[in-house]
């Protein structure tokens, strides 16, 4: 009942007070979802538990290469057998089975405000943009590498956005030292949004001082700080089976200070994994279990979600493609796998398109109900991503909006009550008559439906006179807006003040260079 209530009030809350006349404004709360799809499977359970079973069997028979040789010491005290020689750590399902008893099934992170907070479990529905791209790209400025200014700039965007829930690094800043990036990745996420930030994993140095920065900023005790996760990051697995140097070190980096790990294999079909949607599936459950398991091993506890990235290839060129239906099935398959064990998961949706065109909205959209029916906790690149992850587009993250914000409409309960029912209206209206003018209607035709972001009703005389503009055209001007309306978190100007006299010491230093 009070998740009922809550629904139909987000569904159907109004604004109140302004000047006489003032219209009546449709709000709705699309930050907190919960997925409404019935979810589906592509395998029987006991092909599921096969999967499963096989991939225990990797990490128990052919292993697992973990570069980072403290990562190799944490799992060889927990028992698993490790050549020193090699960098091979053999994996038993025993270490396995009692990091999934521990691993969290549902994790609050906290944002900057309690609204903005994440509930991150089976059945949650969260989105984030296109994230990790080299370039940038936009209708007016053409493509070019990531510069803090794209940063910066899409951190405004993400924030206006209520249905993109996390702070993802859109792009990397490319004309920003890595010694002190994470500086300024830090200091646009903070001062530029309230929703959770990402902290990249490249470094105990560079996580520490993110970390100090992100505690101080939110005027937290180390306790407070630990308590939950403030931040968290991606790991990215290296397919076939290796576990590198910073992405260990971030696992660990990460489960120590009890913040949020997401765990995402990144596995092409017939390129880094087996070519079939099964054997694909099972090297990265592998990988991720590895994954999972060492940070458990470091703090049993610490909040980590189950996370995979898998598609295929095109066999004609070895080019990435998303959006295709071995992509659909995968994340299926992926589903059942988070199921079985029980964690909070992420799913990946993406195209290979180079530009936003139709190509780049059917793989997307394609991608993004793989993941609605798997029953995906986060989404990641659900908007603005193209050329398989090399580029994100300025436009195309706002024609991708237009989609999540209706998937986000769905999430709603439909209310059926008598006023719904409408027994009033249907007697006011005769036969042959219509609707348009009813009293039910009047009363609900500003504030009832959804309103389109950047779609375009009209017909075809008024699109043609009002300058023939596409979907695209139309998003330039919508994030120009966004950027150009500069609507900012309200902050602690002191806390600001100290951020940068830190920032600043810490860059006449020397910053802090990444682990390689």
């Amino acid at each position: 009942m009070e998740q009922e209530t809550r629904s139909r009030t987000n569904r159907r809350r109004r604004t109140r007070g302004g000047g006489a006349g003032d219209a009546p404004k449709r709000e709705v709360n699309y930050r907190h979802l919960r997925n409404p799809f019935p979810q589906m499977g592509v395998f029987s359970d006991d092909r599921i538990a096969a999967m499963h079973d096989s991939a225990l069997r990797i990490l128990e028979e052919t292993g697992i290469r973990v570069l980072l040789p403290e990562a190799r010491q944490i799992f060889a005290r927990a028992g698993a057998t490790v050549d020193e020689d090699t960098g091979m750590v053999f994996i038993g399902r025993d270490i396995v089975e009692q990091a999934l008893a521990t691993a969290p099934k549902s994790i609050t992170a906290r944002a900057a405000t309690r609204e903005r907070d994440l509930t991150l479990e089976l059945g949650a529905l969260t989105f984030q943009c296109g994230a990790g791209a080299p370039h940038a790209t936009d209708l007016e400025r053409g493509r070019r590498p990531g510069s803090g200014r794209d940063f910066r700039e899409f951190v405004q965007i993400v924030q206006h956005y209520d249905a993109l829930h996390m702070m993802p690094p859109v792009v990397e800043p490319q004309d920003v030292d890595t010694n002190v990036r994470h500086y300024f990745t830090m200091e646009s996420q903070l001062t530029l949004s309230d929703k959770l930030p990402f902290v990249f994993s490249r470094g105990t140095a560079q996580v520490t001082e993110s970390f100090e920065i992100l505690r101080d900023f939110r005027g937290l005790t180390d306790d407070q700080f630990r308590a939950d996760p403030h931040c968290y990051t991606v790991i990215n697995t290296n397919s076939p089976r290796v576990l590198d140097t910073p992405m260990a070190q971030g696992l660990i980096d990460f489960a120590r200070h009890r913040q949020l790990s997401i765990v995402t294999p990144f596995t092409l079909m017939g390129a880094m994994a087996p070519i079939t949607v099964a054997g694909a599936v099972t090297l990265s459950h592998a990988e991720a279990l590895a994954a999972i398991a060492l940070t458990q091993l470091v703090n049993p506890g610490a909040p980590v979600m189950y996370g995979t990235f898998t598609s295929n290839v095109d066999m004609k060129s070895g080019a990435p493609a998303f959006g295709t239906p071995e992509h659909f099935k995968a994340s299926l398959a992926a589903g059942q796998m988070a199921r079985l064990i029980g964690l909070p998961w992420r799913c990946a949706g993406g195209t290979a398109a180079n530009v936003n065109d139709a190509q780049a909205a059917n793989e997307t959209q394609f991608a993004l109900w793989g993941c609605l029916m798997a029953g995906a906790t986060t989404i990641i690149h659900a908007a603005g991503w193209l050329e398989g992850g090399l580029t994100v587009s300025y436009e195309k993250i706002i024609t991708d909006m237009e989609v999540l914000q209706m998937v986000a409409e769905m999430c709603a309960i439909t209310p059926a009550d008598p006023d719904e029912i409408a027994l009033e209206a249907h007697r006011e209206v005769m036969p042959s008559g219509h609707f348009f003018g009813c009293t039910h209607t009047m009363a609900r035709y500003q504030t009832e439906f959804y309103q389109p972001l950047v779609a375009d009703w009209s017909n075809f005389g008024t699109w043609e006179e009002n300058g023939r503009r596409t979907a695209s055209d139309r998003a330039t001007g919508i994030w120009k807006k966004i950027l150009r309306d500069d609507l900012r978190p309200a902050l602690d100007e002191v806390r600001v003040e100290a951020m940068h006299r830190y920032i600043e010491k810490r860059t006449a230093e020397g910053g802090a260079p990444p682990q390689s």
